[in-house]
């Protein structure tokens, strides 16, 4: 079929997949095209990528500069999205109150700054994790919030998933990549490689699978065949990217997430909580067994990757060799720049930008200090989604999925970080919503 024809058909059918699910009595801010357009740039490419005007990071010092047109289309969107947050002032205040745990984390990756070795690029890339969580409480303070959630699951997936078919077989140049020391082919989608469609089928199917579940039994009403159709088709799309991505993380963690979304829609609503919580807690300690205790080699190998996870085990006794503060880390987002991610380019071929543990880069980064007070928002976190059940089942369910797949995927990839697909949908999980919100809304 030729490209053109196959983008006419592609365009198409991606009208018919948001008129399907369309609901004419439920209304959102215009506001949401805000978060919307800063979720399908994080889950795809820079813009300065697809408009080929970047270039490629081939050196340390290219992350030092970065991109003016991506760093003006970011502030603009970031300015966009606080405007709104002002608008709305006293919702968003109720939720600041209501999240200290969360500002407490970002009020320190702030400080952070301060101390490193590259403060102008530190707080750079502090102003995009907190446009991170700018676009969530957008998103949570319009005045439909369930709603908005929706719509954003459901505008990400309509976009991000029939154009990564698209481009993969009807456009090469863009939807696929040969490694360069292997010469092999990856498939990578909107994305910019085969981890990054990786995630983004990871989040973005976890969304499509929460409606498809709430469509096929609503608490309340008929079956909505409509949107079951539209989310069918989009959850097929991404079985068929997450083969060809060979992304076993990201698999795995979809895997885990869609059981506990499945649990928790079997068990129906007030008998869930306790299923959900034992099956999300051995979902986190088979993982963490099967790549730290040694007790699950096979499965790891049974996922397509030998027992040093692509040699990731080296990395990290590597870098937990290395002289940083234990207390205060080298500064927010600091560890991989100058001399240091020079010399890990110098030992390894495939020259890593990230620990490849979530967890690890934010000790490297903000010391036992910023361990801590990520424990603390995801203990949080977990006490909130425990006790939105009853008030609000169906966005429970999303956030405790959401929870426990970026737990897992931090185990073996960095995504504690600004811009990743993850760590907005760990945002969206860890927010509180105001009790008093509920009770005005009620």
């Amino acid at each position: 079929m030729p490209p053109a024809l196959a983008t006419l058909i592609f365009t198409l059918g991606i009208v018919a997949l948001f008129r399907l699910d369309r609901d004419d009595d439920a209304e959102v801010s215009p506001a949401l095209w805000i978060p919307t357009i800063w979720v399908l740039i994080s889950g795809s490419r820079m813009v300065s990528t697809w408009l080929d005007v970047g270039g490629e990071m081939k050196s340390p010092d290219a992350y030092l500069d970065g991109s003016p047109l991506d760093r003006f289309v970011l502030t603009i969107l970031l300015a966009a999205g606080l405007l709104v947050l002002l608008w709305r002032s006293r919702r968003t205040t109720a939720f600041l109150s209501a999240n200290g745990a969360l500002v407490a984390f970002f009020v320190y990756c702030g400080l952070s700054v301060l101390w490193s070795e590259y403060p102008a690029v530190a707080f750079k890339r502090w102003t995009k994790i907190g446009g991170d969580f700018a676009m969530v409480l957008v998103v949570l303070t319009d005045p439909a919030p369930r709603e908005a959630v929706r719509r954003l699951v459901g505008r990400a997936a309509f976009l991000l998933i029939p154009i990564s078919v698209l481009l993969i077989k009807y456009y090469p140049d863009l939807g696929r990549g040969y490694d360069r020391w292997t010469w092999s082919t990856y498939y990578a989608g909107v994305a910019g490689g085969k981890n990054g469609l990786g995630y983004v089928c990871l989040v973005v199917g976890l969304g499509s699978l929460w409606r498809w579940l709430a469509a096929l039994r609503p608490e309340d009403g008929p079956l909505l065949r409509r949107p079951l159709i539209a989310h069918s088709i989009v959850l097929m799309a991404v079985l068929w990217l997450f083969w060809k991505a060979d992304s076993a993380t990201s698999l795995a963690c979809f895997i885990a997430g869609a059981s506990v979304l499945t649990v928790m829609t079997i068990f129906g609503t007030a008998r869930s909580v306790s299923p959900a919580r034992a099956l999300a807690g051995a979902l986190v300690v088979l993982v963490f067994s099967a790549i730290f205790v040694g007790s699950g080699t096979g499965l790891v190998e049974a996922m397509g990757r030998d027992s040093t996870l692509t040699g990731r085990t080296d990395l990290w006794n590597r870098l937990l060799g290395m002289r940083v503060d234990p207390f205060f880390g080298t500064g927010f987002e600091s560890f991989w720049l100058g001399e240091r991610v020079e010399q890990f380019w110098r030992t390894y071929w495939w020259h890593p930008n990230q620990a490849h543990n979530g967890y690890l880069e934010i000790f490297l980064n903000l010391g036992g200090i910023g361990i801590a007070l990520l424990a603390v928002v995801i203990a949080a976190a977990l006490v909130n989604i425990r006790g939105t059940f009853g008030r609000d089942n169906e966005s429970a369910r999303l956030r405790l999925a959401f929870l426990v797949v970026a737990i897992i995927y931090n185990l073996t990839e960095a995504a504690f970080k600004s811009f990743h697909l993850v760590f907005i949908a760990f945002l969206l999980a860890a927010v509180a919503r105001p009790v008093l919100l509920d009770r005005e809304e009620s």
